[in-house]
């Protein structure tokens, strides 16, 4: 199904100052959904679920947070983290004017799904958790991130020319995902040397004891054989979280190449957060 797609952006207010972030929407109406793609991705990693949810009548935005796509790269690492990038996910909903949504996201932003539903509970109607980061990833998110954080601080010209070599070449004449692929090689030493040192020496995720007072419905998908985004740590919020069911990936790409089965249980799942009344916590809302 054809679904209207526009590109928007807002500006948000840190204490590093006043940065714009951009913003795909899907669709139409007022069952919102918002979209987090995972650590250096561009939001258009998610487009292929942002595609299949509007075509099912959700209404959809897709977001670069700070330091990702085309969205600002501020070089100050306050300007990053967990928490920051879930006000950004709110101040979005205020920008279009959407009381609640449904979140999800992948890898990092499968964490700053779970982060909005902690400081900002009643924006939050469901959950679409991939592959969250916890307990059980934090040595291989080392191991895969420690070396570019330490060439973007002392070795910055190594990516300057990765980007040097990417830039150049036309999304339009590869594949879709070696198009995703090539923009997220697309980074300045400075801000990805920033972004890797906030999310390093940051909070993470929502301690266990947030996770189990989470009570949205929620979809937790996990892939196996997949270090950084173990099994386990999908196993664990699903077993934390009150309303959550876990899917079981049958690859780690089992959603990029094959996503029919996963696209219908997040859209079963957005759909059913939208069609049960929901009553707000703390606020009433």
């Amino acid at each position: 199904m054809l679904v209207s797609e526009r590109i928007g952006q807002f500006f948000f207010e840190t204490d590093t100052g006043r940065d714009r972030l951009e913003f795909t929407e899907y669709g139409a109406g007022d069952a919102w959904v918002v979209l987090v793609p995972g650590e250096l991705m561009p939001r258009r990693v998610q487009q292929p679920l942002a595609r299949a949810l509007a075509g099912a009548g959700l209404h959809v935005l897709s977001l670069d947070l700070l330091g990702h796509g085309r969205s600002d790269r501020p070089e100050d690492p306050q300007a990053y983290s967990v928490t920051a990038f879930a006000e950004q996910v709110v101040a979005l909903l205020d920008h279009v004017g959407a009381a609640q949504a449904v979140v999800g996201g992948t890898s990092l932003g499968a964490n700053v799904a779970l982060e909005t539903a902690a400081i900002a509970p009643e924006r939050v109607r469901g959950l679409i958790l991939e592959a969250p980061i916890l307990d059980n990833g934090v040595e291989a998110g080392v191991v895969a991130f420690g070396p570019l954080l330490l060439a973007a601080r002392f070795l910055p010209l190594t990516v300057t020319a990765v980007r040097r070599l990417t830039r150049p070449v036309p999304r339009g004449i590869v594949p879709f995902w070696a198009g995703v692929g090539l923009d997220a090689l697309d980074q300045r030493p400075a801000s990805v040397a920033a972004l890797l040192h906030g999310l390093f020496f940051g909070r993470a995720a929502p301690s266990a004891r947030e996770r189990r007072r989470i009570t949205v419905p929620a979809l937790v998908v996990g892939h196996p054989f997949d270090p950084l985004h173990s099994m386990a740590d999908a196993v664990m919020v699903a077993d934390e979280l009150p309303k959550a069911t876990l899917v079981r990936a049958r690859s780690v790409l089992e959603w990029r190449f094959s996503p029919d089965r996963l696209d219908r249980a997040a859209v079963d799942l957005a759909t059913r957060c939208w069609k049960t009344p929901r009553r707000g916590r703390r606020t009433g809302a």
